[in-house]
């Protein structure tokens, strides 16, 4: 049975979201601002983490930004009341791997939630594709692990998704559209923006020189290519 955390300082919002998850067969957490949120990330073990960004203490974004510092790996859906481009991009810039505007149906929420599950089942993978090298990275999918130099290498959930469907499709061009429904899976996606966003990142940890890719190429007009 999955394990999620919902992390929300509005009660109505917790206790709402924790009867209905568990109706869908969830086993659900709560935490009722953001510096309980983190003690309890840190300490336990989750499938899937529900996270508020206004909340006292500390906000969704830096509990984001300190877990996936500490190398959690956990997907996070971002819950937010502003709508802005920015604030979405911020999110997912710390390491969220979605956001949900407030006020949403719980039919949307749901269906994300089943999603991303649904894809981190889906990235196991078969016992001689365990370690890849990819640029200056060691890669271990089923793990969710990634070092340099024997050191590791933080990356979110949405990082290993998207270089997985990369390597998948390996030295082919895979478009910005194909990646958007691939990894984000539902029929109100972000902008291709939110794609190059992710690949700015993940050139920054695979390019010896992201400046200048040689692993990770930009195919003008159509999308992107990892050459091996």
């Amino acid at each position: 049975m999955p394990k999620i955390l919902v992390v929300d300082d509005e009660q109505n919002m917790r206790t709402g979201l924790k009867d209905n998850l568990e109706f869908e067969g969830y086993d659900v957490e709560t935490a009722n601002d953001g510096e309980q949120g983190l003690n309890k990330i840190l300490e336990n073990s989750y499938n899937l983490i529900i996270l508020d960004v206004m909340m006292p203490k500390k906000s969704g974004f830096d509990v984001c930004k300190e877990v996936r510092k500490a190398g959690i790996t956990t997907p996070v859906i971002l819950l937010t009341a502003k709508g802005e481009e920015i604030d979405k991009v911020v999110g997912l810039e710390l390491g969220a791997d979605d956001y949900v505007t407030k006020p949403f149906s719980l039919r949307e929420l749901l269906a994300r939630v089943k999603a991303i599950l649904r894809r981190g089942e889906n990235l196991v993978m078969n016992e001689s594709e365990r370690d890849i090298k990819i640029g200056r990275l060691e890669i271990n999918f089923n793990g969710y692990k990634a070092t340099s130099k024997n050191r590791d290498v933080a990356m979110s959930h949405k990082e290993f998704e998207i270089l997985h469907h990369l390597w998948k499709h390996r030295n082919s061009t895979v478009s910005r559209e194909d990646l958007l429904t691939e990894i984000w899976g539902y029929d109100e996606t972000p902008t291709t923006r939110t794609v190059d966003n992710f690949i700015l990142k993940l050139r920054q940890k695979v390019e010896v020189d992201s400046n200048h890719p040689q692993v990770i190429l930009t195919v003008h007009g159509i999308g992107y290519k990892l050459v091996i």
